[in-house]
């Protein structure tokens, strides 16, 4: 995403829009002069590209755009590294103390790199160079780190993620949210309840899969004090909701005048007809490696049971909930499983609310111990549920034994 000092946005009246450049000859040439200016200082430093890319910016008048891209391919696309023989705090300290034994450091400064050089040479089992020391001294600075690995986008998508980022820019001051997500695929509706459960956005929820539903969520300025991390949150929530086929959206900004500093309401809005582009995958299998072991082990077990990633959406009030898997049985019917593995309190104390308000009589859930739930305000003996307790990793015997009890 971009920072705020590099959007670009102009106001009709009351609402937002946002800059979107064009997929032209001119945007893509340009594009493609960063992507060759990133993949041309592979092995540099980080100042070296910065000098670059200033003099690819020279004087033009669309300099904002260029720094954008420039943002974009430092943050997305690019791997940085500290490249030092040892951690470069350590390496000053190795250096400095030789170099008071051997003043005045003008003088002796090849001599100390080579001591240096020896001794690193014998603790860590290779040749260490005095070039090697010189360069490691401060590469832990920001300018000193080492573009290491670049992977090159299309200008294309340089270009579609520019223009996303515009739009997410937009989310870091609002107060509030209203997405209508009309009538969809089921997994689609999944995969966005799934992204505002992964980034912890407040959300209200109402409706269902047959009629579609209305998410109200709440900004960062809604909140007591304003969160940059919270706004971020929610602007990586964008992204997921363009994988939904047909929505409109529409939020309540709080804008600050630029000539008298007054907070002043606005409004922005948004469709599924916008022409952006997410880069995000359209769904990932498993939320976390838990819930991916469990299915690879349930493959090996010789049950009728068979079991469904993520089928269900379980209306509650002001929310949804989507159990982990379904367990489906030819003759016993069927069963939900909802895995509760490594979470913050209150996490817990919201799924805690959720499964007492769910009325559901087909539900397991597994738990796991290291939970610390009385810290949490969680008592799960309240609920009249079928629990499982694990350590590690849930094993499918425990589930299997539930179900051919039940």
């Amino acid at each position: 995403m971009l920072p705020t000092d590099l959007l670009l946005a102009r106001q009709q009246g009351e609402s937002t829009i946002p800059k979107k450049i064009p997929l032209n000859n001119d945007m893509i040439s340009l594009a493609i002069e960063h992507i060759n200016c990133f993949q041309e200082c592979v092995g540099k430093t980080s100042a070296e590209l910065n000098r670059n890319l200033i003099e690819l910016e020279g004087e033009s008048t669309d300099f904002k755009i260029k720094r954008g891209f420039a943002h974009l391919l430092k943050g997305s696309f690019s791997t940085w590294e500290i490249i030092s023989p040892l951690e470069p705090q350590l390496l000053r300290k190795k250096v400095f103390t030789q170099a008071k034994i051997l003043t005045p450091i003008p003088l002796n400064r090849s001599q100390t790199l080579a001591i240096v050089a020896t001794e690193l040479s014998n603790e860590l089992n290779r040749e260490v160079n005095p070039f090697e020391i010189e360069q490691g001294l401060y590469a832990d600075l920001p300018e000193n780190r080492i573009l290491t690995q670049f992977e090159p986008p299309t200008p294309e998508a340089l270009i579609h993620r520019y223009n996303l980022s515009q739009i997410q820019g937009i989310f870091y001051r609002a107060s509030h949210i209203i997405i209508n997500a009309y009538r969809n695929d089921p997994g689609e509706y999944k995969l966005l309840f799934r992204y505002l459960k992964l980034f912890q956005l407040m959300a209200y929820i109402e409706g269902d899969s047959d009629t579609g539903f209305t998410i109200t969520i709440d900004g960062p300025n809604s909140l007591f004090k304003a969160s940059t991390r919270y706004g971020l949150s929610l602007a990586k929530m964008i992204p997921a909701l363009l994988h939904v086929t047909k929505w409109s959206l529409k939020a309540e900004l709080q804008n600050k005048d630029y000539y008298t500093s007054e907070i002043k309401t606005g409004y922005f809005s948004l469709n599924s007809d916008c022409d952006l582009v997410s880069h995000y995958p359209p769904q990932k299998p498993y939320d976390s490696m838990l819930e991916e072991s469990f299915a690879t082990k349930w493959l090996k077990e010789k049950t009728e049971w068979k079991l469904e990633r993520e089928v269900n959406l379980v209306p509650l009030p002001g929310s949804v909930m989507i159990p982990d898997f379904r367990l489906v049985h030819p003759e016993k019917g069927d069963f939900l499983l909802e895995i509760i593995g490594y979470w913050r309190p209150e996490y817990l104390k919201k799924k805690f609310y959720q499964l007492k308000t769910a009325n559901i009589d087909n539900i397991i859930i597994a738990i796991s111990e290291r939970l610390n739930l009385e810290k949490a305000g969680v008592d799960f003996k309240e609920l009249p549920l079928k629990i499982i307790w694990f350590k590690d990793k849930l094993q499918p015997k425990k589930v299997l034994e539930i179900l051919e009890s039940s």
